[in-house]
Formats: structure tokens, sequence, C-alpha cells
């Protein structure tokens, strides 16, 4: 009885009313009782986090049981806390103790808040490759190469989520040297390049897996000698999507990509009218008209990425 009498309850109103007196008092046991009502506090919303993971729909869940399950839970916080928990509340207490007399020169002596490290000079951040990209082929290969940092929001401000964000980073060295060949803005390149393969998600593959590297979209016609993967598309007939599987280019990598994506948009004479737009609608609706795509909304959506990139 005397062990169960000790154990802290969730519902004394009045303890930490003490705390705030006994630290007025200059008690030395005030710190300790503050820090373990943090640790309880933590572990209660672990405890909720976890309650919240787990299905809450059966037959015997109510708003009546769950809220006894919130009470359980803070008390058994409380009890945790006091008997030492994580150690939440050791750390707290020596980090919020004053240093003994003497000790200040002391190195060994308690835990600093934080520890003292020289700047630290900052980098460009690193690239991932795309899905499918094998390792051995480096996803930035251009030493000096301006890269757009992936960074997890947008110019415009909109979040771009991770897979995204390194997308860009992926492929914005690729996309530079497209613009010096073609004189259109890189940002419009990769948000064709996002358009057309899903952010590199939904590029047509080979049956075993392997990357065709085509992130355009750009279908092996009759002019075309490389190799070629096979894979479902989406073309529309008088506005009516049609499922079929269409012949596509494959290339050795994403700079063999962006380089025939350059030649296609450079030399074609469908393309003229595209060629050096420095307008996102104007480039948008220029490919549309070229036939480069089926779909009707297409100059819409393309100009609304490349208003997402800014």
């Amino acid at each position: 009885m005397t062990y169960a009498a000790s154990l802290p309850s969730v519902f004394d109103a009045q303890s930490l009313a003490a705390i705030k007196t006994r630290v007025r008092q200059d008690d030395p046991q005030a710190l300790k009782a503050a820090a373990q009502q943090f640790e309880a506090l933590f572990l209660q919303m672990v405890l909720k986090s976890m309650r919240a993971a787990t299905p809450q729909d059966g037959p015997f869940d109510s708003d009546q049981t769950r809220f006894y399950q919130e009470l359980l839970d803070a008390q058994l916080a409380q009890v945790l806390a006091s008997k030492g928990g994580t150690g939440l509340a050791a750390l707290i207490e020596r980090q919020l103790a004053p240093a003994p007399q003497g000790a200040a020169g002391d190195e060994t002596e308690g835990l600093p808040l934080a520890p003292a490290s020289p700047a630290l000079p900052w980098r460009p951040p690193r690239a991932y490759p795309l899905p499918g990209r094998e390792q051995s082929a480096p996803a930035l290969p251009l030493e000096g190469a301006p890269v757009r940092p992936a960074a997890v929001e947008s110019p415009r401000g909109a979040v771009l989520s991770a897979p995204t964000s390194a997308f860009l980073s992926a492929v914005w060295p690729y996309a530079v040297d497209t613009a010096r060949a073609t004189g259109i803005p890189a940002q419009f390149i990769v948000a064709h390049a996002a358009l057309e393969s899903g952010w590199g998600r939904a590029e047509p593959r080979f049956a075993d897996g392997r990357s065709s590297y085509n992130l355009f979209g750009i279908k092996a016609g009759s002019g075309w000698n490389g190799p070629v993967v096979e894979a479902g598309t989406t073309e529309y007939q008088e506005g009516v999507p049609t499922r079929r599987v269409e012949r596509f280019r494959a290339y050795g990598s994403y700079a063999e990509a962006f380089a025939d994506y350059a030649q296609l948009l450079a030399g074609s004479p469908r393309y003229a009218g595209v060629r050096g737009s420095r307008d996102a609608a104007g480039f948008a609706q220029g490919l549309q008209r070229a036939g480069y795509a089926t779909d009707p909304a297409y100059a819409d959506k393309l100009q609304r990425l490349i208003g997402l990139l800014g």
C-alpha cells in the first residue's frame, strides 16, 4: 500500500503548482520533478501516437472507452517517468543543473547543450539517381555544371516531394546543355521531361525492368535506327483517350536522351516555332500545335508544370 500511495497520479491537479512553489523556494528536488513532468508529457505523446496508428473501429470502441484509454495512458506515462522511463528526465536534469563550483574548466563534467564545432562550408546537395539508373553512371557527370539544388520548395513556394526534388537535381545539368542548344529555358525542358515521364517514374522500360532513359516519350519512327522499347501509352482520338502499345526510342543514358531531344527540336521543321521560345505559354502551345502529343489538355498541363518550377 505504501508503494501504491507513492505513485504519481494524473488526477493530482496540485502537483504542478507544488513544483512551482518548490522552485521559488530553491528546492534542489524541484528540477528533478520538473524534468519528470517533461518526460511524462513526452511519453504520453508517444503513447497517443501509437494508439492513433491502431484500428479503433471495433465493437467495444466508443468515445467513452477512448476517454478512459487516454486517462490510462496519461497515468502510465506518469508512472514510467517517475521510475526512470527512457532516461530523458535525467538528461534534462543534468543539462539544466547549475555547474558545480570549480568545475567550469573541467570538460569531463556535465553534458553540454550543444557540441562546439567549426562552421562548415556550404556545399550543393548531392544528386540522387533516377529510378532504374545504374549506379556506375553518375547522375551529375559534368564537373562544375550549374546544378539546381534539390530543394523541397519551388521558386513559386510550392512544396515538392523528395522524389520530385531528386528528379530536378538529377536532370538539371542535362537540361542546361539542352537549353544552350535550343535556346529554350532549362526549366521549360525539365517540366517537359517531368510531364512525359511522371517525374521519372513512368519512363518506358524493357521487359526485364531496364530503363530506356526516354524521359520525353519520343517514339521510334521509321527513321530511328537505335534500340527500341515497347510500352503502353494513352493516345487521344477526337478527344477520347485510348490505351495502346507503342514503340519508343531507347538510349544508353539520360545524357543521350537529352541530346536526342535537343536534336529533335533543333533539326525538325515541325518545331521551328518552338526553338528559342522564352514564354511558357508559347512553348507549351507550340509543342501541341506541332503534334508532339494528342492530349487536348497537353499545353495546359505543361504550362502549369513550368509555373510550378518558376
